[in-house]
C-alpha cells in the first residue's frame, strides 16, 4: 500500500461546471474512507487497497470524484494516500449518514450533471446503503463497486446489499464496472487500465 503523503492536498469545497447529462461521465463517490472507519472493519487493508484501484482509474479515464466525510471535524478526514489519488481532491463533510441527505453533497453531484453514480467506500450496510438507496430515489442510476466497500459485520452487508440489488442497484466488482465503460480493447485507456489491473491483483 502506498505510503502517506507528508501533507493533505487542498481540498475544494465548490461545485462544480455544470454539464448536460448526456456529456456527463459516471461519478465515483467515495463515501467515509476516513481512517477511524477503516479501522474499525476486519478486511480494511482490502478496502483500502481496491478504492486505490478505483481512483487510479477514474483519474485515468477523466470521472469525476467526490469524497464524503461523516462529521470530519471530530472523526477526521478521508485517508491522505486516497485523497492524493486525485490532482484536486474535493471532499465535503456530512452529519446525514445518507449522502445525499447532505443538501451541499447532494447539489454538488446535481451540478456535476452525472446521471450515474459509482460508489465506494463504508460502512455498507449504513453510509452506501442510505445513499444508494436514496440516490435511487432521487433518479439516479447507481452502481456499487462490490470489492471497493466494507462492514464491521459481513452479514449485515450482505443483507443490505441484496436489498440495494432487488430495488435496482448494480452490484458488480471494480473490474468489471470498469472493462464495461472502456468497451473495447481500442480505447486509449486500455494499456494503461490493464497496468492498474496486473498492479492491483
Amino acid at each position: 500500500m502506498p505510503a502517506l503523503p507528508h501533507s493533505r492536498p487542498p481540498l475544494t469545497g465548490e461545485a462544480p461546471t455544470p454539464t448536460t447529462p448526456s456529456s456527463a461521465p459516471p461519478l465515483l463517490l467515495c463515501i467515509d474512507l476516513q481512517p477511524i472507519f477503516l479501522a474499525a472493519i476486519p478486511d480494511s487493508q482490502r478496502v483500502h487497497w481496491r478504492c486505490s484501484f478505483a481512483l487510479e482509474v477514474a483519474r485515468g479515464l477523466g470521472l469525476p470524484v467526490l469524497f464524503t466525510e461523516q462529521v470530519p471535524h471530530k472523526l477526521g478526514g478521508t485517508a491522505e494516500d486516497l485523497l492524493a489519488h486525485c490532482a484536486a481532491p474535493t471532499a465535503l463533510g456530512k452529519t446525514a449518514f445518507s449522502a445525499m441527505g447532505e443538501a451541499k453533497i447532494a447539489e454538488w453531484i446535481r451540478r456535476s450533471g452525472a446521471q450515474h453514480l459509482l460508489l465506494c467506500g463504508i460502512e455498507t450496510p449504513v453510509c452506501v446503503y442510505q445513499t444508494a438507496r436514496d440516490a435511487l430515489s432521487a433518479g439516479y442510476q447507481v452502481t456499487i463497486l462490490a470489492d471497493c466497500i466494507g462492514a464491521r459485520r459481513t452479514s449485515d452487508a450482505t443483507m443490505a446489499l441484496t436489498h440495494l440489488a432487488q430495488a435496482g442497484c448494480a452490484v458488480l466488482p471494480a473490474e468489471t464496472v470498469f472493462y464495461a465503460l472502456l468497451q473495447s480493447a481500442q480505447h486509449t485507456f486500455f494499456r494503461d487500465y490493464t497496468v492498474l489491473v496486473k498492479k492491483y491483483g
